[in-house]
Parts: C-alpha cells; structure tokens; sequence
C-alpha cells in the first residue's frame, strides 16, 4: 500500500504547487490591471488568457464590484486557499496513513 500512498502525496505536492502559481499568476494580473498595460505585450495576453475564464465565471456568477473594483481576484485567491489548506491537506493526510 506504500505505493498508493507515494502516489497520493506526490499527487497533493502537484496539485499544491500548481495552486499556488496559480495564486501568484492571478496576483500578477491584478497588478498588473492597476497600471494600463499594453494589451498586445506577451505576457500580459498570457496573464490574460489563463486568467479571464476563471475570472469571468465568478464575475458572472458573483457580480462583485464596488465603486470600480474588481474582488473576483480575491474570490479565486480564497477558493484556492481552501483547496490547499482542505483538498492538499486531506490527500497528505490520506497518503501518510497509506504509508504507515
């Protein structure tokens, strides 16, 4: 069964660390979003393009914004450290006991 729990915990250590890039990717665009950046930039239309769907789903479905500003980014930064701190966690959990 120490199989399946290595392959639990390297599984949480991925989904761990593809979360917080994430985090840092969505913190970027909302830095970003405060300076008026050039939209045919590289980096900002990859910021955008991995960054709008999610974003676009919480605006439509939370329409969360006061007086100009925008609180989806703080929405996903919320959802994602739920998922680390209940999903990662839990599959961390899960694989210790598999190993022991």
């Amino acid at each position: 069964m120490f199989i399946l729990g290595n392959l639990l915990a390297a599984l949480a250590s991925v989904i761990g660390l593809v979360l917080n890039l994430y985090m840092y990717i969505i913190i970027a665009r909302a830095v970003i979003s405060w300076v008026n950046p050039d939209p045919y930039n590289p980096i900002v239309r990859f910021l955008y393009s991995i960054t709008d769907p999610v974003l676009l789903t919480i605006r439509r479905r939370l329409p969360l914004s006061f007086g100009g500003i925008d609180f989806s980014p703080i929405v996903v930064i919320l959802a994602i450290i739920f998922l680390q701190r209940f999903l990662v966690a839990s599959l961390h959990d899960l694989a210790r006991q598999f190993v022991h």
